[in-house]
């Protein structure tokens, strides 16, 4: 084995003579090193970022701001990784770019959480880095927080965390951070992860969490949020077998699993997998579809994804999805919304009663958004346990969404094109441009049998292109 080791390391040293690329750890510790050459805080008012996939993407917890955070682009035969960070003011429509000391280097396809804790806080574990030529991967395993207040970046020198991965998830649940799931490829090999850690955000320690019950199988690009109660929620995600050689199936998933804690554990260090169903409307199998929950945390909202279609061993085609969904966190339903604007003000303010016909002030979001879909949607059923009183609409169409607007109508409802993998924050109730998606400055360098495998192809790329475009709700 070590002799077959040492051969691949000779090989891939002679390829990367070749290419005039160095070994990625070395490229990846040299730009940590410069990094830490910073010395002073620099802020810069900028031009809006740059194409880019598999960034991070959250809303200020306190200020009227949204913040991005790293991310890739690859123009046909080099790919870039960014490990910038940027402030979008929305009063002001301005973006900033912060540069601060010691910051952590470039990289892709890690997670981000905020929390107003501290005077607000982002952190940040995982994610990979790419060599210009995608003949390197490395996989991060380590663990940042930037003090948004004191515009510092610290990096969290804790042991026994997770493996290096990227495409895991992460949520906050009350002074912790959860971490599931995820994968390495290191294009010899990949695995995919099931395995679950915390981080305590006050004694700076990981533990890994073995809870009872039947896990969820190893997956990466679930949707993952925190409930109210405790409880952490993962729908979906995707893996991949290796049938033979060079041949890899991927699937898809479409369960729902609850990760329920143990009421009499103290250290928030026991829990238990049960698997569950969301209710509502159904839609079709995707992955890459992101979500984020609102302020007040009783709804989570998914946007896009995609689903690969084989059309044979070798073959895959990319069928995009521009439907938005919420998931109720209390009921655990699924409801398609559609933004069509604000309502009147009398409208959006009503409120609701409880059984004891008591007011209930309801989130103003969230009630636009739902109510602009639902009072549309003609009830067949409803059920009513005493505590909630649920009316559902008809079965959704063949497409995965349930239409309640004819065709003049959704061409008047702005909608943001297909995409996946998209930065998805929750911070007004409708859709508003802040950079628009110009195809036209954009060059693809790839090469001429490339640029000519077929029409189809050419639609695919359109649809994938679209994916820069950047909105907000």
């Amino acid at each position: 084995m070590a002799k077959t080791d040492k051969k691949l390391s000779n090989k891939m040293k002679k390829e990367l003579q070749a290419l005039g690329e160095d070994n990625i750890e070395d490229i990846v510790a040299q730009i940590e090193k410069e990094e830490k050459k910073r010395v002073q805080v620099i802020e810069t008012v900028v031009d809006p970022p740059s194409r880019r996939l598999n960034f991070s993407f959250v809303a200020h917890p306190d200020k009227e701001q949204l913040i991005l955070y790293g991310g890739e682009f690859f123009n046909g035969q080099k790919t870039f990784v960014y490990n910038d960070l940027f402030f979008y003011n929305i009063p002001n429509n301005t973006w900033t770019v912060v540069k601060a000391p010691a910051g952590p280097p470039p990289r892709c396809g890690h997670q981000m959480v905020v929390t107003s804790a501290n005077k607000g806080q982002l952190w940040i574990f995982g994610g990979e880095f790419a060599s210009p030529t995608q003949s390197q991967f490395y996989h991060y395993r380590d663990l940042w927080v930037y003090h948004i207040d004191a515009k510092q970046w610290e990096k969290i020198a804790a042991p026994n965390g997770p493996s290096p991965r990227s495409g895991h998830r992460m949520v906050i649940i009350k002074k912790q951070l959860i971490i599931f799931g995820g994968f390495h490829d290191n294009l010899r090999d990949y695995k995919y992860f099931n395995d679950i850690y915390s981080f305590n955000m006050e004694t700076y320690k990981w533990t890994k969490l073995e809870p009872t019950g039947t896990a969820p199988a190893p997956r990466s690009g679930c949707c993952m949020v925190s409930l109210n109660d405790g409880r952490v929620l993962i729908y979906g995600g995707y893996s991949k077998e290796r049938l033979k050689k060079d041949v890899d199936k991927g699937h898809v998933y479409t369960d729902a699993f609850l990760l329920t804690p143990d009421k009499n554990d103290i250290n928030g260090t026991k829990f238990k997998w049960v698997q569950t169903k969301i209710g509502g409307n159904h839609f079709s199998p995707r992955c890459s579809m992101p979500v984020t929950t609102a302020p007040n945390n009783v709804s989570a909202y998914c946007y896009g994804g995609v689903f690969d279609i084989e059309d044979d061993e070798e073959n895959i085609a990319g069928h995009f999805f521009n439907d938005f969904y919420q998931i109720d966190l209390e009921k655990l339903i699924w409801k398609n919304l559609m933004l069509t604007g604000k309502k009147e003000k009398d409208t959006k303010t009503r409120r609701k009663k409880n059984k004891n016909g008591v007011g209930n002030d309801k989130d103003d979001t969230e009630e636009m958004e739902i109510e602009s879909i639902e009072e549309k949607i003609e009830s067949t059923t409803i059920s009513d346990d005493g505590i909630f009183k649920v009316t559902v609409g008809p079965a959704p169409t063949t497409s995965g969404s349930t239409s309640v607007f004819n065709s003049e109508q959704r061409t008047r409802i702005f909608q943001p094109s297909p995409r996946m993998n998209c930065g998805l924050a929750i911070k007004h109730d409708e859709w508003k441009t802040l950079i628009a998606d110009n195809t036209s400055t954009m060059e693809w360098l790839g090469s001429d049998s490339e640029e000519g495998e077929g029409e189809e192809e050419q639609e695919s790329d359109e649809e994938e292109e679209s994916s820069s475009e950047m909105d907000t709700e």
